[in-house]
């Protein structure tokens, strides 16, 4: 499986998605939750960002070093909007989307299978936790690396390297984030599913790449769950 497979396979996933009513509902639940805790997020920012550059640089009384404090203000506000972007995914992630991601998967696997791999036999805030502890790597892992990298890249002169390196690092681990429901579900060890990533990276990095484009990357991650079951689906079928 490589680059341009996973790269079809986000494509087919949406369309597939669309086309059924209630993997479409879920997605566009998926999608309205990401853009409503980032829309959350972004309000504070605008609403206390003078507050919070004032706490960094008081606001001077020199006349053209108010226009330099309004100019800072302006880029703690840009670099706040950044962050808060990037917070609102992972809380909407975390929080919410991991319940919505696991049903799309099911329900993918219900529709083109015929069956369905059941979950754990345990209570319903049991199996919420079992799906967290899951979650939590997948999607807090990839947002460390991309950090390292830009540090990397402020710091040393590896910047060129690191632009590059940063947003396919994010993507990569993206697409592995909905390519691992199914096998996390199956109960297979976290090394096994991590060594599966390893060897299929190009394969994420086409399924990841939808999400570098703007606006639409909103859409497609709301429906990756699908595409990425059809990657465990149609590999169990070739086997």
């Amino acid at each position: 499986m490589g680059f341009f497979k996973g790269f079809s396979y986000n494509l087919k996933g949406l369309r597939f998605g669309l086309k059924h009513p209630r993997l479409m509902l879920l997605g566009l639940i998926r999608f309205a939750v990401i853009l409503a805790v980032t829309a959350v997020c972004a309000i504070l920012v605008v609403v206390y960002y003078r507050e919070i550059a004032g706490a960094i640089w008081a606001q001077p009384e020199i006349t053209w070093l108010k226009w330099l404090w309004h100019l800072f203000s302006w880029f703690v506000a840009l670099m706040l909007l950044g962050g808060s972007a990037l917070a609102g995914f992972l809380l909407s992630q975390v929080l919410f989307a991991v319940v919505i991601m696991d049903l799309m998967s099911r329900k993918t696997e219900q529709l083109i299978s015929g069956t369905e791999q059941s979950p754990p036999a345990m209570p319903a805030v049991t199996y919420f936790f079992f799906l967290l502890r899951q979650e939590i790597p997948r999607a807090v892992l990839p947002v460390m690396l991309a950090l390292v990298l830009m540090g990397l890249g402020l710091m040393t002169p590896l910047s060129p390297v690191t632009s590059v390196a940063s947003p396919l690092v994010a993507v990569a681990f993206l697409a592995w984030d909905n390519t691992d429901l199914l096998p996390a579900r199956r109960m297979e060890t976290f090394s096994e599913r991590f060594r599966f990533f390893l060897r299929t990276l190009p394969l994420h990095l086409g399924f990841g790449l939808w999400f570098l484009i703007p606006f639409l990357n909103v859409l497609f991650l709301s429906f990756a769950p699908v595409g990425a079951t059809m990657v465990h689906l149609e590999r169990d079928s070739a086997d």
